[in-house]
């Protein structure tokens, strides 16, 4: 078992005037570096770091980010789901770890959707109602996996349909 303990830590950041989010952070009482390559390959991650190693992916819509020490989730709905995620990843770990010699490690980031290929397929109207500023920074956060492409509320169905065709080459949950 590589993974044995570790403590959570809680956040609520806030997200404009009213909004807050709840971030989760694990504390891991062990170095997990060595087993992260292999959880890039499993976990189809899709942005991997190598000094120091890190790796992203999406979780049930969730962005989490495994470093050798630290498992960060990005607004877990509350508290509970927080928990099974970092237990799931925990178990998943330690299975990825047992598992190494059957599995090829992957030491690059998966190919990475184009801001401006987002961009163009947005109304571009920079209206505001997603939460973020323009429409460049919506598409920049798209392409880091980090927001949902349908929380564009002004995407019409030809256009929502072409930028889920754009996006489905990827590796990431959108």
């Amino acid at each position: 078992m590589l993974l044995n303990s570790y403590t959570l830590e809680f956040a609520r950041l806030s997200c404009g005037s009213k909004a807050q989010q709840l971030d989760l952070i694990a504390h891991l009482d062990q170095d997990i570096s060595e087993v992260i390559p292999y959880l890039n390959s499993v976990l189809e991650g899709f942005q991997y770091t190598k000094a120091p190693r890190s790796v992203s992916f999406k979780l049930n819509g969730k962005l989490v980010v495994i470093h050798p020490r630290e498992i960060c989730v990005n607004a877990p709905d509350d508290q509970s789901e927080g928990e099974k995620i970092i237990k799931w990843l925990r178990e998943k770990i330690n299975d990825t770890w047992e598992r190494r010699g059957e599995i090829q490690p992957r030491f690059e980031s998966a190919p990475k959707p184009k801001v401006l290929e987002i961009l163009r397929l947005l109304p571009k109207t920079n209206c505001g109602e997603c939460g973020r500023s323009t429409c460049m920074v919506f598409a920049s956060h798209v392409s880091e996996g980090g927001t949902d492409p349908d929380d564009c509320q002004q995407l019409d169905g030809e256009q929502k349909t072409k930028l889920a065709r754009y996006l489905g080459q990827f590796q990431f949950e959108s």
